[in-house]
């Protein structure tokens, strides 16, 4: 199959083309288009097929679209993403399947990556398989018994809303949740959080020094001080580390997945995380659900965009 893929995101669009032989996929060409929120959305895609066309040897056997949601993937509608303000009601399946005249398919990113690494990456050959995306926020995405499960309204794999304990960071909207402690911004806001705790005492942090301001602890900065030794640094990502064990505890109690996959940060910071969430889960997972899990780092790493426009085209 000769495939087309869109990644559609709020500052940038990529457009990229791809071989599959039923076994193995190859990457051929793409080009990034800046997301120009100042006009239609039906316009921007106008100018992404432009991109398209520009692109492609011969007419695609079909179409995969990755966004961002919310959205209705069974009727091809993207329905207002908080990264696309504007994009209310876009029928970009319509618009594209009347210009190309080939099968073209929409899912919101987590479930789009979870199918990348299920049938590219590290969660290949898994008949059941969590993929969390750990990045900006946590999403994810939930393949079981070999079938993308979306729910009844697709939106199946929404751990980041869980909610961990009555009090920490915030995320999803809610204090205290999966995504709160497990994503960029909730490292941050703890990084932040403990930051303050020792600035009270004197002390600062290496990633928190005198005169330094919010926007100044990342999820990277507190990584990176973590790993020169830092102490505060390497105490926000054990408690990181510890309610991602939490939280996969109950995944793997509710789902017994023989595989979860986990992208980004996690990828990147194993070597803070995995101890913490190990220990959490001997002390919270059921053993023998836990006994047959796998988790592991996500590895189609930064062009997993790419992949999983790919892969959407392939359900």
């Amino acid at each position: 199959m000769y495939i087309l893929g869109f990644d559609i995101g709020g500052t940038k669009c990529a457009v990229v083309t791809a071989q599959w032989d039923g076994s193995h996929i190859s990457l051929l060409k793409k080009k990034i288009h800046p997301t120009d929120l100042s006009i239609s959305p039906e316009d921007m895609i106008k100018k992404l097929i432009e991109t398209a066309d520009s692109l492609l040897d011969k007419k695609p056997d079909g179409i995969g679209i990755s966004c961002g949601g919310p959205l209705d993937a069974s009727r091809g509608i993207i329905t207002g993403p908080p990264n696309l303000p504007g994009w209310d009601h876009v029928e970009i399946v319509r618009q594209l399947t009347e210009h190309y005249q080939v099968p073209v398919k929409l899912q919101n990113d987590a479930n789009a990556c979870a199918v990348a690494e299920w049938k590219f990456g590290a969660g290949k050959g898994c008949r059941n398989m969590v993929f969390m995306t750990f990045g900006t926020g946590l999403g994810a995405g939930l393949i079981l018994n070999n079938t993308l499960y979306v729910g009844t309204n697709g939106n199946a794999g929404e751990l980041g809303h869980i909610r961990l304990s009555d009090f920490g960071p915030v995320g999803f909207g809610k204090t205290g949740s999966f995504e709160g402690f497990c994503s960029g911004n909730g490292i941050a806001q703890l990084g932040l959080i403990k930051a303050l705790e020792k600035a009270q005492l004197g002390e600062y942090p290496m990633y928190f020094k005198k005169g330094y301001t919010q926007s100044d602890v990342t999820a990277k900065t507190v990584a990176d001080a973590a790993r020169a030794g830092d102490q505060t640094a390497l105490d926000v990502y054990r408690t990181c580390g510890s309610y991602l064990g939490k939280g996969l505890s109950i995944v793997i109690d509710l789902l017994n997945p023989e595989k979860i996959v986990i992208g980004s940060i996690f990828e990147r910071c194993h070597d803070l995380l995995w101890e913490s969430a190990r220990k959490e889960i001997e002390k919270e997972a059921l053993s023998l659900s836990a006994s047959c899990c796998q988790i592991v780092p996500a590895i189609l790493g930064e062009q997993i965009g790419d992949y999983a426009a790919i892969a959407v085209a392939l359900l």
